[in-house]
């Protein structure tokens, strides 16, 4: 099998585009999340894209397929969601494991189609652990500071659930994306070391943070270098930045990253910023010639969409990286 962490240095590794915004083209019912399986769950479910991988399988096959043929190299698992934590907001958390092992088999299945298709282009699942809906840093309760939703343990529990799950499914790379606060990735890494230990197994990471508006600092304070610094301590395949801003905002971020860290770089910037009714309107001739950036300056190793893509914004992407060489890995000081 090839190996990602090869494929890294011989060239730029595409990543897929966002799920959420190809799944609202199908325009799912309630009935249709429900599916068979929950025809007769107690609480609405419309708008749990996660429980798709239950009951809805060809529609993620197929997104997976368009971002193939659109050139990724990576895809990833329509799992963000699918923690205990954040699948209680549906009480479904007895279906976490289920949620993670479909999800990841249905992408692994399709990426071994296309990988036999051409060896000499191997494609790979990311394992998608999202930030979950709670912080373990910042209070939810504007009148009492000191007051925690979550623990650092019940991160770590929830997220090696999910791990097991996505590994069991024959994810290739696990990524954690989006991450607003640090806390909750060092569990998340926590728990993969973890499992990495129990299993005796060596899986790569990528880690994604989010920098969620101009002042370049992620939800909880931090900038782009003290983030780096957080989270370098485990050994990670890339380090990198999606979703909150647009790719031209991001670029004095990666910058940074770029010259202080000695792990690949990654970036999935949103198609531009939101509009006034929360839709994205950049095209992907402007998301590219934003991205153009990063390719002429060195700074990626991965990159890709977040809110917003299409594989239309990924062919793009992929078309233009295809004429440049890989950001150099970085010899650890």
């Amino acid at each position: 099998m090839s190996n990602i962490k090869e494929e890294i240095q011989k060239r730029i590794l595409v990543l897929d585009g966002a799920m959420g915004t190809m799944l609202q083209q199908y325009k799912f019912t309630e009935a249709d999340f429900r599916g068979e399986r929950f025809k007769d769950w107690h609480i609405d479910v419309k708008g749990n894209n996660d429980m798709l991988a239950l009951t809805q399988p060809e529609a993620l096959a197929e997104v997976h397929r368009k971002y193939l043929e659109a050139g990724a190299d990576i895809i990833e698992t329509n799992t963000f969601s699918s923690t205990t934590i954040a699948m209680a907001d549906y009480e479904m958390q007895d279906f976490v494991y289920d949620l993670n092992y479909e999800s990841a088999v249905i992408a692994k299945k399709v990426t071994e189609e296309y990988t036999l298709k051409n060896p000499e282009k191997p494609r790979f699942v990311a394992g998608s652990m999202g930030p979950t809906n709670k912080t373990a840093s910042m209070s939810p309760d504007v009148n009492d500071s000191g007051y925690r939703a979550i623990t650092f343990e019940e991160l770590r529990v929830a997220y090696k659930q999910q791990v097991e799950a996505l590994l069991d499914g024959g994810v290739d790379v696990l990524l954690i994306e989006t991450i607003t606060d640090t806390l909750n990735c060092k569990a998340a890494l926590f728990a993969i070391e973890e499992v990495k230990e129990e299993r005796n197994l060596d899986v790569p990471i990528m880690i994604s943070g989010t920098i969620t508006d101009v002042s370049g600092r992620t939800l909880t304070g931090q900038t782009a270098e003290a983030f780096l610094i957080s989270v370098s301590h485990i050994p990670l395949l890339t380090v990198g930045f999606n979703c909150a801003l647009g790719a031209k905002d991001l670029v004095p971020h990666l910058e940074v990253l770029s010259k202080k860290s000695e792990f690949g770089i990654s970036a999935h910037p949103n198609a531009g910023l939101p509009n006034a009714f929360g839709e994205y309107d950049q095209n992907p001739e402007q998301m590219a010639s934003q991205i153009k950036e990063y390719l002429d300056k060195g700074l990626i190793n991965i990159i890709g969409g977040c809110c917003g893509t299409t594989p239309a914004h990924i062919k793009a992407i992929a078309d233009l990286a295809a004429g440049y060489a890989p950001r150099p890995l970085l010899v650890a000081r």
